[in-house]
């Protein structure tokens, strides 16, 4: 195994390791493998280690999964840890919170998180509190994932990004993962984790290709990860507004910009740490993502750097979030209300201070 210790004291040492891991095998191990594979393989590998862990969900079984992560399970592990429910969130939600409470650890996918929603009473009032209403003598080890986000034309009620939602609920950590091999890390971290994880994929990414090692390996949950280097900017994202993230940062390249790219990978705990420190060598910070700009992370990390960093920026932290209002259905609306690289590029060179 590549690394088990989930402490995050662990974290700089595994970023190391990390890159000499991905220097190791790069050559004869790694594979490109889709998102979808990348998170069933996580799955396997941790039910096949721990005969605790189960998957229960809404067509998990034998339809082998609404987007077909979790294609095979219920032929290699049966029908007792691979479960189908009915379409009743707040129902099967319970059954695995008490699941956990019990010694379990439940893995419950949610269809989309716009209909965990109906579940939020189990996983803020239960799942979140237990621990600290318990006075530490009973945990929930539960994993809670599923695609978040707006998917394209599925209109307002199915298109909400609850990061923020979440975030904001001490007891559960929360991660919001950007390509197969950080879905693949980050999971069998969270089925590992002691306390309640909500793991939030993106429908439109599950058929991404990105080299994922044969391996073992495990990323520590509270770690950015710094996609890309640079010096003149800092541009922070998670989720699949990555994508905005770095095609900015390579359309400043042409320009001569170097744009250091951060994907936050877990939302709480916050590694404000690492955009700190990309901001003393930028001097500027841009936030990208796909959370309403009410109370949002890009809010949160805001507060954090000025507060923390105030005399190394040249320029006020500017964010792009999605527009101040539900996601409609037309595809002009859907355009204009989800940020893209050309208004990232734009707001870049605004905190620079260029001609636009």
């Amino acid at each position: 195994m590549l690394f088990s210790p989930l402490n995050n004291n662990f974290a700089p040492a595994f970023e190391k390791t990390k890159a000499n891991h991905l220097s190791n095998f790069k050559s004869n191990s790694m594979r490109q493998i889709a998102f979808r594979q990348a998170l069933r393989e996580a799955l396997q590998e941790e039910m096949r280690r721990d005969e605790r862990v189960f998957l229960m969900g809404e067509e998990v079984a034998e339809y082998n999964g609404a987007y077909k992560v979790s294609q095979g399970l219920l032929d290699e592990f049966g029908e007792k840890r691979v479960i189908d429910t009915p379409i009743a969130e707040l129902g099967f939600t319970a059954i695995g919170v008490g699941a956990a409470q019990n010694g379990l650890r439940p893995v419950l996918e949610f269809m989309t998180w716009n209909f965990a929603v109906l579940a939020l009473d189990q996983i803020l009032n239960t799942a979140s509190k237990m621990l600290a209403m318990s006075g530490g003598q009973v945990g929930c080890p539960i994993v809670f994932r599923g695609p978040n986000g707006s998917a394209g034309q599925l209109g307002a009620q199915h298109s909400t990004a609850f990061e923020s939602y979440y975030a904001n609920i001490p007891g559960l950590k929360v991660v919001s993962v950007s390509n197969p091999y950080d879905a693949k890390g980050l999971l069998k971290a969270a089925i590992r984790d002691n306390d309640p994880v909500v793991f939030m994929e993106s429908e439109q990414m599950y058929g991404d290709m990105g080299e994922v090692p044969e391996e073992e390996y495990i990323i520590p949950i509270g770690k950015a990860d710094i996609k890309r280097a640079g010096r003149d900017v800092t541009i922070v994202s998670f989720n699949k507004m990555m994508k905005v993230a770095l095609g900015a940062a390579e359309e400043l390249a042409k320009e001569g910009i170097e744009a250091e790219v951060i994907d936050l990978r877990t939302i709480r705990p916050l590694d404000w740490f690492t955009i700190l420190e990309s901001v003393k060598k930028t001097n500027r910070l841009v936030i990208v993502e796909e959370q309403w700009p009410f109370s949002s992370i890009s809010s949160e990390i805001s507060y954090r750097i000025q507060k923390e960093g105030f005399d190394y920026l040249d320029a006020p932290i500017r964010r792009i979030t999605a527009a101040d209002a539900p996601m409609h259905y037309a595809p002009n609306l859907v355009k204009a209300y989800l940020p893209d690289v050309e208004r990232t590029v734009k707001l870049v060179k605004e905190v620079m201070y260029m001609k636009k």
